[in-house]
């Protein structure tokens, strides 16, 4: 019988070997070397069916975990086949599954035996994977996308009342609705992070920017229209400077722009991770964000950009450092009065 590897993509670790039929729970700790408290001690759980050659991932954890970049969501159970990356929490930590004959003699059902060759080394037939549909979810229209995410999500794996799932809800409420056409809706942020914050969002399915690709430029550009509309039909836009831009790692599924007035005097701004979402290099630009897709016929998401939330908190105006959330609140009045 095959044996089958749960290997770290960025090499962190040893594979760790999944016995047949038996579950695994895994997340942050010594094993998986994830350090991350947003990550749970028990993030998922896996069970491995090494006849049919694929494991069952169950999401245990609160923040997202993902396959090919599509949710999972707490409690839900999905296909991980080879050829697919599994993304631990907030599609960060990435691993693949990979079945190899075993020769060796396995010991008790915790132990793990060691398999004549690494399975982490690369081959030619996962190159190829890798440039496949299912692992690149390059899926231009809805119809298409639909069909693929049935090959790797049950029915029900992506329920609406899921946290994560909480965008594709609010776009189709007629009360949260400030302008739609037959591209994209527009709806206020539940949870403004300054007084004007509105989502564009396209009706088309797309999971995140990973997921776009050239021909979603006209798309693209379409969203940075409207998103400007809303800006010259703000009664402030004289007064306060605006941004359009997307999160690099979006904790909500399902492609959004956001449109955000530079004074963040909300109360739903609350901490650090606030903070740093849309004034670092996580927020980028919705142009950049076009030119880089017209340029590479991609999305390219930087190693290392969920760090940036960690950031000091500094005035995105001055650049003044501030120890915490309430002074930086009374300092940026003084720019907002200024």
């Amino acid at each position: 019988m095959p044996s089958c590897w749960f290997v770290s993509e960025d090499d962190c670790h040893k594979p760790i070997q999944l016995p047949h039929q038996q579950t695994v729970s895994l997340g942050r700790g010594p094993e998986t070397k994830i350090k991350d408290q947003k990550c749970s001690r028990n993030q998922v759980e896996l069970r491995a069916d090494c006849n049919r050659g694929f494991i069952s991932v169950k999401q245990l954890g609160t923040n997202p975990t993902s396959v090919d970049h599509v949710v999972v969501g707490k409690g839900n159970q999905v296909p991980l086949k080879p050829g697919q990356k599994l993304y631990m929490v907030n599609q960060l930590y990435p691993y693949t599954v990979r079945f190899t004959e075993d020769t060796s003699v396995t010991g008790s059902a915790g132990e793990k035996s060691k398999p004549a060759k690494r399975p982490h080394q690369r081959d030619s037939t996962e190159d190829k994977n890798e440039e496949s549909p299912a692992r690149k979810m390059s899926t231009p229209s809805h119809t298409e996308q639909e069909s693929n995410r049935a090959k790797t999500t049950p029915a029900k794996a992506e329920p609406a009342g899921h946290w994560s799932q909480g965008l594709k809800v609010s776009m189709q409420d007629p009360k949260m609705q400030v302008y739609k056409d037959e591209k994209v809706v527009v709806i206020k942020d539940k949870y403004p992070k300054a007084r004007h914050h509105w989502l564009v969002l396209p009706w088309d399915s797309i999971s995140s920017l990973k997921a776009l690709r050239p021909e979603h430029c006209e798309l693209l550009k379409h969203m940075h229209k409207v998103g400007d509309r809303m800006i010259q039909q703000c009664p402030d836009n004289q007064k306060l400077r605006f941004r359009l831009g997307y999160h690099a790692i979006p904790s909500m599924s399902h492609i959004h722009l956001h449109v955000i007035s530079q004074d963040f005097d909300s109360p739903c701004l609350k901490n650090k991770k606030h903070w740093n979402s849309f004034t670092t290099d996580y927020f980028v630009d919705s142009q950049d964000i076009i030119a880089m897709l017209e340029r590479d016929g991609k999305v390219s998401v930087k190693e290392g950009t969920g760090e940036l939330l960690k950031l000091p908190l500094r005035c995105h105006i001055c650049h003044k450092e501030q120890a915490t959330i309430p002074k930086l609140k009374d300092h940026l009045k003084v720019h907002l009065s200024s």
